[in-house]
């Protein structure tokens, strides 16, 4: 009943772990799998090490959270190690990041025999210079990066698309047209800030970061209904969910997947399931017989 296809690969169910959260280790991973989730995102990872920022990267806002991690990674060579010991049985989608396509090409051609789809990080707010949201904020370079990935790669390429330009749906038709074969949306929303009255200095030590969390499911939602009506490939919702209802929400908009983070920071691995459950208590109840029965209903007349 909650099996679901994305990019020809075969899901258990529509629940992806978001890159950054208990992506960092295939023994997090692997206890993610365990937990129920239909496939699991890495913490995005580039070329080479990179420490990332000094904390406190992370503040709790109303809402949600402001975080400026600055994409801490040990590099791909070493991660590579991470990827070797993860359990297969659950999809796994390599979230990485470059400053050019060269960078994005070099990291995807050495992973793709280690995962089943790769999601291209063009879009972290708070990424440091030359990486991140500099680049999914320009249609052409956007374009420039799908296709210099999907020529060196034959797995299925994902795009994570930020929701900080004045339209979402350019962006995604221009990695469309590149090649990509699906899109992620959104990534967190911002940089926002949060200071400390004691003190009047920033809580973070990059002092502005990206916001996840309940408060941006509405435009994450917003996002997904204008791309989806759009694009002809497959659209992954992210952005703010914590309970079944999100799920179907995302789903009625047209996601086909959706991918959850910040709830399991607060609720850990545990949520896959509980959600899962949830949809297919809703599905049971309203006569659903499959996930794409649901993909894209608001829009039916």
């Amino acid at each position: 009943m909650l099996e679901v296809s994305l990019c020809n690969i075969k899901l258990k169910n529509p629940t992806i772990l978001a890159a950054g959260v208990l992506g960092s280790t295939a023994a997090s991973m692997n206890w993610v799998s365990r937990s129920g989730a239909g496939a699991v995102v890495t913490k995005s990872f580039g070329l080479k090490p990179n420490k990332g920022y000094p904390n406190p990267t992370t503040v709790e806002v109303t809402g949600g959270v402001i975080n400026a991690i600055g994409l801490s990674n040990p590099g791909v060579d070493v991660f590579i190690g991470e990827l070797e010991k993860i359990e297969r049985s659950t999809p796994t989608i390599a979230s990485i990041y470059g400053a050019s396509g060269n960078d994005f090409a070099q990291v995807a051609s050495k992973i793709e025999n280690y995962v089943d789809l790769i999601e291209l990080n063009i879009s972290c707010p708070h990424a440091q210079k030359g990486c991140g949201a500099s680049i999914g904020e320009d249609p052409n370079f956007t374009a420039e990066i799908v296709k210099a990935v999907k020529k060196t790669v034959d797995t299925p390429v994902i795009v994570k698309l930020t929701p900080n330009v004045t339209d979402i749906v350019e962006i995604a038709l221009s990695a469309e047209k590149a090649g990509c074969d699906g899109l992620t949306l959104i990534n967190s929303l911002g940089p926002g800030l949060k200071i400390d009255i004691e003190t009047a200095n920033p809580v973070l030590s990059n002092k502005f970061g990206g916001m996840s969390g309940p408060a941006i499911k509405p435009v994450a939602l917003r996002c997904v209904y204008d791309v989806y009506d759009a694009v002809k490939i497959p659209v992954i919702g992210a952005g703010g969910i914590a309970d079944y209802r999100d799920v179907v929400e995302f789903l009625f908009a047209g996601a086909r997947c959706v991918q959850i983070g910040t709830s399991v920071m607060y609720k850990g691995p545990s949520i896959f399931n509980e959600i899962n459950l949830g949809i297919q208590k809703f599905m049971l109840k309203k006569d659903y017989k499959s996930i794409d029965e649901m993909v894209g209903i608001t829009h039916k007349d």
